[in-house]
């Protein structure tokens, strides 16, 4: 940063309304805040401010400011309210955010008398650091301030403490404590050693106290999952504390994004940026939170501090384990006697707790002598509602209250003088870190095997930094599939963020250079609790047992230690070669410095300027790096500029330089970084979906997990929220992306009278050979609206909008629903600024070409989230009429099932073909129930196929039959179970056959089953090999289907009943050398030798009582027929080759197949019923088939309700 930027930049923070100017009916106390400088390469400074009152001495200005005063009087005469931006502030300052409080006070005097009031104006002192050692910048510049207040001149000229403080004070080395002096009194400070947790000076108990445990817990989530957090207060400090205290919690992450704590009142349109950010926003005393007009609030976290108040984002996911950490944090604050439901007053909490002290000990009667005993702060403050309060909350947690020893606390002068600093300050350093280990040790336990699961790649830091946007540094669904269940929502997105993987990057980077302090000091506590789990009796790696730290009372040692004895004392401040006249004192004036004296330090004492030599190495090697290599360099410092700050392209806003141009750039930066965030997101979800699907080898229905597809879209509708917030003209309701939506619906239905609504999509026809087809769905932007608003479960527009986006993408129209909402160029431009994303039309273009790439593969994220809408559906029953006749005299019925439910058996209006029906949301559809009653003359019907659709989705589904249904025809079957299969729109087709997801297995072919019953002629059958290859395959899909994760199966019916499924494979087995010729005009099945075998083994089951060697033998055949038994009596209309489908079903569920194919292999019928050539004739053949249906024995097989409706075994 340069020297002019620094300087304006500064004074912009030490002053973020400008100048101010009281009276002396006003308070002038000072004002103590901090603020932090964050340069775009993540560098930090940090500055302490002491603001103060002086009295103004020119006439002019006082002059001047009681003209003015009295010009605005009599424009607000008569009202009560004065405009803070016609206020005395202006006079001085250009900034329109003046003091507005000051102008109200003096109003309540009627007039500023130059003769009569006397004018102070305000004035900082600023104290800039490398590290945020608040409390000693604090107690050194109180001590410059009381020197220039105090009657009597400070011992030197402050030019002597203030060149002592810039050169001759070292920072403490790690692990060491310093003392130096300032105007009257020793001020200390300290760091902490390499292997503890990094400095954090600003005060855990202020930011405990001002948001209270539980909301602290729900703001540092949305931290962590890099949302946007605006937090609000009066107070420059309070936003400060807040914004520090949970930032150090981060450990060992780091926020990688906009990072202003406290945004100066010219700044304000940087809320408007598109990114996440942490940023602190001054509220005007009296102003109402929903007066705040915000650009976005889809991902907001608004924190309104002094309210005790916060307002979450919607989809929150909770922190793991969030009860039991809260209740240990709890215990923790409550031993410090800090209330876990905060304070609103915070700044006076330790005070009052002092008092009430001291009021109870005076009105005692016992003139203040207590016992010296321990005794409980509680019992002693008994009578206090608060704290009754809070001892109400410890019974009910069952917290324990350490006792407190009064008779040190009470009595100053038996403190303990080792102690080298005050006993509050103390106790400040001694919560912070024991909070902040309560913090790390959940990260500690959550990653603690986080190293198994980075991918290293790259040979060399050359390579992985070249090729860091295409490469995968982190196998993310192994290490979700290893934690524990109730860890994974939140965990999902955490891995997703900016700050996860710039911590794997910075894992990465330590193969080649030094490793990152906060990721050193991480992976030796890991390494640590390694060593213990080595030796405890029982691991506790991965497990979701919640488990406490157990380091407090070390890391409390730790400072306490080295606050006890000082390890470095600086040199004293001294007279300096100074003019005779200099450093004149003025009490009450801060004098003017002489910069000559000021300017340079002594040679090589300048410890300050060195602070970071370690990440200056670390930068230089890089360079050297980088020019070792032969690439051009500006392209080198392009590639590891993007590797380095990838998917934060606009990490930190210029408050510097406010000139149009940077204003400009600074928005092109957030448009560039929105398209490459939008080709990162796209690219990742493709990879992802389309990587699971390219191993699979048997079914379709491979997919990434649900809950990472989920994480990875609900991330998708963040950007698209944010996208659309950037560059609004005026900000309307809380999605700006559904208020687009809304305009663009109100216009198109003022029209929809002249002419129809814009499809969409052309029209989708489904043909079958008879001619009967689905009707076209009309689809448009416009309906998916109205599907959405008729939802009466979505309460926000956020939710109306994040719904719009799911059913658009499910439908694979969001591309195109976007591209026709910004095709109306008039409304875009009513709504949006010139440099706008959505106006800047070649970036727009490739974001819209970005998310077309999605329609390359299936998603069903509004189907699966949506569960219980109520869904339009329409069914089409398709005949092969050339067979079969085309009107039928029974009652048609049918029942369609999915994965979250079925519709239950609806009647078909006769000899109508279609029908439509509303249900609860089926999700994918499975099988689907046909038939009738058989009544009439024209009973027999023969049935192509039948089509569903989802009307909202357009999801079509088409269950294949190819069968009749009647009795005395086929196998007289009057229903039948039929197994889905998702068609493929035209669309998909457009798109590209070789990048669409595969198709999911579907129900057995029409030739296979017209096949079995010879109406259409015989195909060529298949030989041994290929059929014991088949039941091969069936089974190991099976057996691939369990070992994936839960989430991640496809649907075991259709493995069981599908084209390639267990069924159908086994049925090959049993139609291999199958006498199946009709004898009598009569067609045989095998459920007719399945039905010979009972027959076989009932009438058989006397002579084989008595024989002990076949009890196992005689148990399996009593199984057999009774299973058997219980299909034939079930009050069902199944014909045969469905009953034999049922029994493999039932069999493969309860493990019995194995035992059932000898047994009919050896039955006496077989000779009968099939040829010598046949396989379940080959004793070899038989066994093989045995050992391969074992491997299915050990797992779990639970199935479709539809599939076994009605039998009772």
């Amino acid at each position: 940063m340069r020297t002019a930027d620094w300087s304006l930049t500064s004074w912009r923070l030490c002053m973020p309304k400008g100048l101010s100017f009281r009276t002396q009916a006003d308070n002038k106390e000072p004002q103590f805040h901090s603020f932090i400088i964050t340069r775009e390469d993540g560098s930090r400074t940090y500055g302490f401010v002491l603001t103060f009152y002086e009295e103004v001495t020119s006439k002019q200005i006082c002059t001047a400011m009681q003209t003015l005063y009295q010009m605005h009087n009599a424009e607000q005469h008569g009202s009560v309210y004065a405009s803070s931006s016609c206020s005395m502030d202006s006079l001085a300052s250009s900034i329109d955010e003046g003091d507005a409080t000051s102008l109200l006070k003096l109003q309540r005097y009627n007039s500023y008398d130059i003769n009569r009031d006397t004018l102070y104006v305000s004035k900082s002192i600023c104290l800039i650091t490398p590290l945020p050692f608040m409390q000693a910048c604090k107690k050194f510049l109180l001590q410059l301030y009381k020197a220039v207040t105090s009657q009597q001149p400070p011992p030197l000229p402050l030019e002597s403490y203030i060149h002592n403080i810039l050169y001759e004070v070292p920072l403490p080395p790690p692990g060491r404590s310093l003392k130096f002096y300032g105007v009257y009194e020793p001020v200390i400070c300290q760091r902490p050693g390499p292997n503890e947790l990094p400095l954090s000076d600003y005060p855990l108990r202020e930011a405990f106290e001002l948001l209270g445990l539980e909301n602290l817990v729900q703001v540092f989530t949305c931290v962590l999952l890099e949302m946007q957090i605006l937090l609000y207060s009066q107070d420059y400090q309070r936003l400060m504390t807040v914004a520090e205290g949970i930032t150090t919690l981060l450990f060992p992450f780091q926020w990688q994004h906009v990072y202003v704590p406290i945004l100066p009142a010219s700044l304000l349109h940087f809320l408007d940026a598109p990114v996440p950010y942490l940023m602190g926003l001054q509220s005007k005393e009296g102003t109402d939170r929903s007066k705040l007009e915000l650009p976005q609030e889809a991902n907001l976290c608004f924190v309104d501090i002094d309210n005790h108040f916060i307002e979450l984002p919607e989809e929150f996911p909770q922190f793991p384990n969030k009860v039991d950490f809260i209740q240990e944090l709890s215990e923790v604050l409550l031993q410090f006697g800090i209330p876990p439901e905060g304070s609103l007053h915070c700044s006076e909490s330790a005070t009052k707790l002092k008092n009430m002290v001291l009021k109870d000990l005076v009105n005692d009667r016992k003139n203040g002598n207590v016992p010296t005993s321990n005794i409980s702060m509680y019992e002693l403050m008994k009578g206090n509602e608060t704290i009754a309060r809070l001892q109400a909350l410890a019974d009910r947690t069952g917290v324990t209250v350490e006792k407190i020893d009064l008779s040190a606390s009470l009595n100053e002068k038996e403190k303990d003088l080792k102690l080298q600093c005050e006993e509050a300050e103390l106790r400040d350093y001694q919560l912070n870190v024991q909070v902040r280990e309560v913090f790390a040790s959940r990260f500690i336990q959550m990653f603690a095997d986080y190293e198994a699961f980075v991918i290293q790649t790259a040979q060399d830091m050359e390579a992985w930094l070249t090729n860091r946007e295409q490469m995968q540094n982190f196998d993310k669904a192994s290490f979700l599939s290893d934690q524990p269940e109730p860890y994974l929502p939140f965990l999902s997105r955490f891995i997703e963020t900016q700050m996860f993987a710039t911590f794997i990057d910075n894992k990465i980077m330590s193969q080649w250079e030094e490793k990152d302090p906060l990721l050193r000091v991480f992976d030796s506590r890991i390494e640590k609790i390694r060593l213990y789990n080595v030796r405890a009796p029982t691991p506790t790696l991965r497990t979701s047992i919640y488990q406490k730290c157990s380091s407090l009372k070390e890391a409390a040692q730790s400072i306490e230690q080295r606050l006890m004895k000082m390890d470095h004392t600086a040199i004293h401040p001294h007279l300096l070669d100074m003019k005779i006249g200099q450093g004149k004192y003025e009490q009450g004036f801060f004098p003017k410095l002489q910069s000559d004296v000021l300017a340079a330090g002594p040679a090589n004492n300048n410890r300050w300027v060195s602070r970071n030599a370690t990440a200056q190495r670390r930068k230089e090697r890089l360079r050297q790096h980088s020019e070792h290599i032969g690439l051009d360099n500006d392209l080198r410092e392009k590639y590891m500029q993007e590797a380095r700050s990838l998917g934060k392209n606009m990490r930190q806003p210029k408050l510097s330089d406010l000139s149009p141009a940077v204003i400009a750039q600074t928005n092109w930066k957030f448009v560039e970084g929105l398209l490459k965030e939008c080709r990162m997101k796209t690219k990742r979800m493709l990879v992802e979906k389309m990587g699971h699907e390219a191993v699979e080898l048997g079914h379709g229905e491979a997919n990434i997990t649900g809950l990472e597809e989920n994480t990875l879209i609900a991330s998708l509708c963040d950007l698209l929220e944010r996208i659309w917030s950037h560059g609004l003209q005026v900000k309307q309701g809380k999605s700006a992306l559904w208020s687009h939506l809304i305009h663009f619906q109100d216009r198109e239905e003022k029209q929809e009278h002249l002419t129809d609504s814009p499809v969409a999509l052309g029209p989708e026809r489904r043909k079958s050979d008879s001619g009967v087809m689905l009707p076209t769905l009309r689809v448009s932007l416009i309906q998916d609206m109205r599907h959405v608003q008729n939802m009466s479960e979505i309460k926000t527009d956020v939710g109306r909008a994040r719904a719009w986006i799911r059913l658009s993408l499910e439908k694979k129209l969001l591309s195109q629903h976007l591209k026709q909402l910004l095709s109306n160029q008039l409304l875009t431009k009513k709504l949006y600024k010139r440099y706008a994303f959505l106006r800047c039309e070649e970036e727009r273009e490739q974001f819209l070409y970005h998310l077309l790439s999605l329609n390359a593969v299936d998603y069903f994220c509004f189907t699966s989230v949506f569960t219980t809408i109520m869904i339009p559906y329409r069914a089409v029953i398709i005949p092969i009429k050339k067979l079969s006749n085309a009107i039928i005299t029974s009652n048609p019925w049918i029942c369609v099932s999915g994965e979250l439910g079925d519709t239950g058996v609806m009647q078909i209006p006769k000899n109508l073909l279609e029908m439509t029906f509303e249900c609860q949301n089926l999700g994918k559809l499975t099988t689907a129930q046909i038939g009738h009653d058989n009544s009439g003359l024209l009973a027999k019907w023969l049935v192509d196929c039948v089509m569903v659709r989802n009307e909202i989705t357009g999801h079509t589904y088409r269950f294949p039959c190819g069968r009749w249904l009647g009795k005395g025809i086929d196998d007289g079957s009057l229903e039948r179970i039929l197994i889905g299969e998702l068609m493929t729109s035209a669309s998909d087709e457009d798109l590209g056959k070789q990048c669409r997801t595969p198709p999911q297995q579907k129900s057995p072919t029409t030739t296979r089953r017209l096949s079995i019953t010879s109406l259409t002629g015989k195909p060529a059958k298949p030989n041994a090999g290929q059929i014991q290859e088949g039941i091969g395959e069936a089974v190991n899909n099976i057996v691939k289907h369990f070992h994936k994760p839960e989430k991640e199966r496809g649907s075991l019916t259709v493995l069981l009943c599908g084209e390639n499924g267990l069924v159908a494979a086994l049925e090959q087995v049993f139609h291999h050398g199958f006498k199946s010729a009709r004898i009598f005009h009569k067609n045989v099945f095998i459920w007719d030798f399945v039905e010979k075998a009972v027959a076989y083994f009932e009438t058989t089951d006397q002579i084989l009582d008595n024989e002990d060697d076949v009890l196992i033998q005689k148990s399996s055949c009593k199984t057999f027929c009774h299973y058997v038994n219980a299909i034939n009596t079930a009050p069902r209309s199944i014909g045969k080759d469905g009953k034999f489908q049922i029994l493999v079903c039932l069999g493969t569920r309860d493990h019995l197949l194995p035992q059932w194919i000898p047994l009919l292999a050896e039955c006496p019928a077989i000779t009968r019923m099939y040829e010598e050539s046949a396989l379940l004739r080959d004793h070899m053949t038989v066994n093989s088939l045995i050992r391969i249906l074992q491997t299915i024995q050990d797992f779990t097989i639970v199935l479709e309700g539809s599939l076994i409706k009605g039998v009772d075994v």
